[in-house]
């Protein structure tokens, strides 16, 4: 009878251990805290890379912070302003004097804090030189998007602004090319007349020494002509061919390589155009001088005896009589 009491109770306890999931064998337990145990382990290894990105970041927020510059840090290239401003005072004297004549010694040095005014027209304060530089913006017209004028920049041989104006377009733009040319619908809201600036540009360029790059393409568009002889134009210079393994190197590829200025970034600037082409024009000044020797010599020509300085005078003309 105690033999089947026990055999009884004993049953009885095994469906309790059997039904108890609520505390696990003791080994059990043991073999299921291994597991936790690795990836603690894991995490070890990972900790370390954790602080370091860490540190990092606040290095980099302490270099803000006190103005330092980072050991990786590399300056990006100036603009042409500033490389035309940082090679005016060494000019050479004879070359001052050719571009500015007797009035150079009224010169003040370029003013680094001269801003742009934009669209302001012809400037009335700034002296034109001998040399001037021009650079064009185009916006597409009509059916086949063809190319017409929408601004026109002009600089002295120091690069300060001389002219600057939107156009408006004689056909309704249908692709302003804001990516490249910068204008926008906003901006021609403001345009003179292209009358009015063709006017402006043959004025500025009465017998002045023209410089340019692909500058034909420029003068096409303003209905323009200017005497061969007084055209420096950076895109035919040979000594800038030659970078370009004979063809017709790009502004922005000189600009970089023979300067070592960065323009044409995004949206272009007529302006800054300019300034890097006439800044080319200057660092091998000597250069076009002995190419134009070489085409030219000596010979001077007489004033109004060209097809340019007659269509100039024809364009004087109708400005007076628009004026009356």
């Amino acid at each position: 009878m105690e033999l089947d009491n026990l055999s009884s109770n004993w049953k009885k306890l095994q469906a309790t251990l059997k039904n108890d999931t609520s505390r696990p064998p003791k080994r059990k337990a043991s073999e299921d805290a291994l597991p936790p145990q690795r990836n603690v382990v894991k995490r070890v290894k990972i900790e370390p890379i954790v602080p370091s990105k860490r540190i990092k970041k606040t290095q980099n927020s302490r270099e803000k912070s006190t103005g330092s510059v980072p050991s990786n840090f590399k300056p990006s290239a100036p603009s042409a302003s500033l490389a035309l401003w940082a090679e005016d005072n060494d000019i050479p004297a004879r070359d001052l004097a050719a571009a500015y004549g007797n009035s150079s010694s009224k010169l003040s040095l370029p003013d680094l804090k001269r801003e742009d005014k934009i669209n302001e027209g012809l400037s009335a304060t700034t002296g034109a030189g001998k040399y001037i530089a021009i650079d064009c913006e185009m916006v597409g017209v009509g059916p086949y998007d063809q190319s017409a004028l929408a601004r026109v920049s002009a600089v002295n041989y120091h690069g300060h602004q001389l002219y600057d104006s939107f156009v408006q377009t004689k056909e309704p733009v249908t692709h302003y090319r804001t990516f490249v040319s910068g204008i926008t619908p906003q901006l021609l809201q403001g345009a003179r007349t292209f009358e009015r600036v063709q006017a402006d540009i043959a004025q500025l360029l009465d017998g002045k020494i023209l410089v340019g790059h692909a500058v034909k393409n420029d003068m096409d568009a303003l209905l323009l002509g200017h005497p061969k002889r007084d055209i420096r134009d950076t895109s035919k210079h040979p000594a800038y061919r030659r970078i370009a393994g004979g063809r017709t190197p790009g502004l922005k590829r000189l600009a970089k390589q023979v300067l070592g200025v960065d323009i044409q970034g995004g949206e272009h600037s007529s302006i800054e155009d300019a300034r890097a082409t006439m800044l080319l024009f200057r660092r091998e000044k000597a250069g076009f001088d002995q190419e134009h020797q070489k085409r030219w010599g000596a010979t001077i020509t007489k004033p109004g005896s060209s097809v340019a300085d007659k269509q100039r005078a024809r364009v004087r003309k109708r400005k007076r009589k628009a004026e009356e």
